[in-house]
């Protein structure tokens, strides 16, 4: 199993745990995560955009699919939770550094 492969379902893992600790464990200490507009640097910010996130959608994530594309890993995830037009399929794009999540954007995928 690849780093890559490794650090993604740590944060599938962490994530439908609810484990806002170990989630943002994930991520390099200079990490960067764009989602719904805001960019979050760092894992204070990344901690209390967890959770905040996970209080008020109460998510969980389901892998559907992951490919490679040029410097970045592309997850496909059913996202379900407490909001408008759950279950909704959303596109997370990460760049892995040593191990760790340096970069992640969430987006709405056209699937």
């Amino acid at each position: 199993m690849s780093h890559v492969t490794e650090i993604i379902e740590s944060f599938l893992k962490e994530k439908n745990n609810f484990d806002s600790a170990a989630f943002v464990a994930c991520f390099a200490d200079d990490a960067v995560v764009h989602d719904e507009g805001q960019e979050l640097l760092g894992p204070a910010a990344i901690k209390r955009w967890i959770e905040a996130s996970n209080a008020k959608y109460q998510d969980t994530i389901a892998a559907e699919r992951i490919v490679e594309a040029d410097n970045e890993t592309i997850l496909t995830a059913l996202v379900t939770g407490i909001f408008e037009g759950s279950p909704v399929f959303l596109n997370f794009h990460f760049v892995i550094r040593k191990g760790k999540i340096s970069r992640l954007r969430i987006e709405p995928t056209n699937k």
